[in-house]
């Protein structure tokens, strides 16, 4: 009797449909589970491009649209990892599972393309100069003004335009204007500006303080300005 073959004795096992259905179900799903965490592969893609919290509260609040696209995109490729792992492992239901699954990867790559993007807009700052460290030292016949310039994100082309004049208590130059200070800055090969100033300074008859302005090349020179890159106004009172 053992040189008898059994029925079935050689053969492999063909799957039914219903098993090969339910075997694609659950590879497809193991893709919807990987999509699952595509918000925290967005943060973590922004935070290894040295986008940390602060920076990301100052380009949520310049309104810094990549950042949206990024975080609603990610959210998106959530919702259609969620909506594939609740289909049947049907043939029909594989195949909408299939299409929902493309959709959330295509939302995926976007939301990690345009987090990239997102993460070197903001952390290289917009341009917008600031002014640091203002001092007024001396006696008033003979003081001394010195103050810093500081942007980043600067555009290769673009230039800072510094000034420093006397004005009256309105805020307003004196008129002849007096200024004590003009330069035009450039930025580096990383678009950076980082400027000292330290001049003496001759009051005029009339003056109640001197004025310090950092205008961006084309910008707006009005100090309350609402444009995203506005100038940076100081002014300090005369003792």
């Amino acid at each position: 009797m053992s040189g008898l073959r059994r029925p079935g004795d050689g053969q492999e096992h063909t799957p039914l449909p219903d098993e090969i259905q339910a075997r694609l179900g659950k590879r497809l799903d193991d893709v919807a589970k990987i999509l699952a965490g595509a918000l925290v592969t967005v943060a973590g893609v922004m935070t290894a491009l040295g986008l940390t919290s602060d920076i990301v509260f100052v380009a949520l609040n310049n309104e810094s649209w990549p950042i949206y696209v990024a975080s609603l995109c990610a959210i998106l490729a959530i919702v259609c990892s969620i909506v594939a792992l609740l289909m049947r492992p049907t043939r029909r239901g594989n195949m909408w599972e299939t299409a929902v699954l493309i959709l959330g990867v295509i939302f995926y790559m976007v939301a990690l393309s345009v987090a990239v993007v997102g993460a070197a807009k903001a952390a290289g700052g917009n341009g917008r100069p600031s002014i640091t460290d203002v001092r007024l030292t001396g006696p008033r016949s003979d003081p001394r003004l010195s103050f810093g310039v500081h942007a980043d994100g600067v555009d290769t082309w673009a230039t800072i335009e510094v000034y420093g004049n006397a004005v009256d208590e309105a805020g307003e130059p004196l008129e002849p204007p007096v200024d004590f200070f003009h330069s035009i800055l450039r930025p580096n090969d990383r678009g950076v500006i980082e400027h000292r100033v330290e001049t003496p300074v001759t009051i005029p008859a009339g003056a109640w303080g001197i004025a310090i302005g950092a205008v961006v090349a084309n910008g707006a020179e009005d100090c309350e300005t609402l444009a995203e890159r506005g100038p940076t106004c100081v002014v300090i009172q005369l003792p």
